[in-house]
């Protein structure tokens, strides 16, 4: 499945008082694996930037008088989405923002954004496991130990790649393989990040296969020398059982058999 982790920077809160958007940025997972391939884009807004939404995310007026209009971005940026569930932390107010961007172009063939992309709100996934906890991305992080530390204002992509680790987290991904403290250089072709004091590898889709290092003659007869103490000791070996009914067998050691 492709999903398009994916945040967005404004102008203001409310997109009926016609507030803008001034920054797009968006990470590609596929099969729950990060690809590499993300959208980052600041957009003038043809507006001003209110100082309370600049407290938040710090750019200015002067940072985006001089980027393009979403209409010069608009189909670039569907190209990228399109197709794919789109995973947002409070969906309502992106997908608000991104709507009214589309529908103000007059183009039905680009948006709105509910009709070529599903929506998946983290929020609300959040809000459903953890109730009556604070649930915005920094608690999140806190939560599931993510490092956000290098997180001082906000800012779409910075804030989408934050959002993608959290999402695998918070929905039982294996975001690392590490079992201890010891983690991996960053230089480590850049698929390494620092996570709660442990290291975060990414590994590529094209790895080499683990090797499978089957038991020597003599492992073999010291298993066997084992299996029978334990039969002499308790008179039965569930080992034993595995290769005429390994589902028993399983569901029996399950219950501590």
């Amino acid at each position: 499945m492709r999903q398009i982790i994916l945040d967005t920077e404004t102008t203001g809160i409310e997109v009926r008082d016609g507030h803008r958007l001034i920054e797009i940025g968006g990470v590609e997972v596929i099969n729950r694996r990060l690809t590499g391939r993300h959208y980052h884009q600041y957009i003038n807004p043809e507006r001003d930037i209110e100082p309370e939404a600049i407290e938040v995310h710090g750019i200015t007026d002067a940072r985006v008088a001089n980027e393009p209009v979403f209409a010069e971005i608009a189909e670039d940026f569907w190209a990228f989405v399109r197709g794919a569930e789109l995973v947002i932390h409070n969906a309502p107010f992106d997908v608000g923002f991104l709507d009214s961007e589309f529908q103000r172009l007059g183009r039905d063939d680009l948006g709105p954004i509910a009709s070529g992309c599903r929506v998946l709100d983290t929020l609300k996934m959040a809000r459903d496991r953890h109730p009556g906890q604070r649930n915005n991305l920094d608690a999140l992080c806190k939560r599931y130990d993510i490092d956000n530390g290098h997180r001082e204002l906000h800012g779409a992509l910075l804030d989408a790649e934050i959002l993608a680790d959290v999402y695998l987290a918070m929905t039982g991904g294996q975001t690392a393989l590490t079992l201890g403290a010891e983690g991996h250089s960053n230089s480590e072709e850049n698929n390494t990040q620092q996570s709660g004091g442990f290291a975060i590898r990414r590994l590529g889709a094209g790895r080499p296969r683990l090797r499978v290092i089957n038991a020597s003659d003599a492992e073999l007869e010291a298993h066997q020398r084992k299996l029978a103490g334990l039969r002499e000791h308790s008179g039965a070996c569930l080992w034993d059982n595995l290769e005429e009914n390994p589902g028993e067998a399983a569901t029996a050691e399950q219950r501590g058999a």
